[in-house]
């Protein structure tokens, strides 16, 4: 019974590790979209059998990261930007939710731990390291939403963030390097109104954060420049 469970154990671990590589690879923008996936190169790239890559491809199709075409060939699926609003309505809902929360129902502990990822964010910004801003500025928000005491907007929280790293790859490389301190400040007086206890500047405040972030994406999506042709 033992010999049986430990090739299991193994395989489950391997199945985590691959699914966790490539997950990671995909929200990092290192396996664009559209990129074609290889069960045998990946196979060869892990040095494993099939079976669990596989498994792990079959969870990352289940999140939408992946998707097998009519063909049965698979590939890194594309970012839908024709529903991105509905993102967007989700995303602005939650900052502004879980902040007024945080600022209604912080313990001092709390405020240790978001003030601890925020340092962690504006040493990024000065790093101007993109892919760790965006690390840390999910652990400072889920920070923030832990901070508000209710566990479902946690979880919504969490998920959106997650699934918006994609976005938020596309939004920093936008600046081209340049990483504005303004990100810092904004997280310093959501800091500063939860702290303070003021439900509706935290409400405000975190809305703002938000829908700034809605509109650089929006304009580097709609930003069009045009191949001037006389006729």
């Amino acid at each position: 019974m033992d010999d049986n469970a430990v090739p299991e154990r193994k395989r489950g671990s391997g199945v985590k590790m691959v699914y966790d590589l490539l997950r990671d690879e995909i929200l990092d923008l290192k396996l664009a979209p559209g990129s074609p996936i290889d069960e045998v190169q990946l196979a060869d790239r892990f040095k494993m059998s099939r079976t669990p890559i596989r498994e792990a491809l079959v969870r990352l199709a289940g999140e939408g990261l992946i998707e097998t075409l009519p063909n049965r060939s698979t590939m890194v699926s594309n970012i839908d930007f024709l529903n991105l609003h509905t993102f967007f309505d989700a995303l602005v809902l939650m900052y502004r939710v879980t902040t007024r929360l945080a600022a209604q129902y912080h313990r001092p502990e709390d405020l240790a731990t978001i003030r601890t990822f925020h340092e962690e964010y504006a040493a990024a910004v000065k790093a101007q390291d993109a892919l760790a801003m965006i690390a840390t500025n999910a652990a400072f928000h889920s920070a923030i939403a832990d901070a508000g005491r209710n566990p479902y907007f946690s979880s919504l929280f969490r998920r959106l963030l997650d699934e918006g790293r994609r976005i938020l790859r596309l939004y920093y490389q936008s600046y081209e390097g340049q990483l504005p301190q303004r990100f810092v400040d904004e997280h310093q007086e959501m800091i500063d109104v939860i702290a303070a206890r003021d439900v509706e500047a935290a409400d405000r405040i975190g809305r703002e954060h938000a829908e700034q972030i809605v509109a650089q994406v929006q304009r580097l999506f709609t930003r069009n420049e045009r191949l001037d042709i006389q006729l």
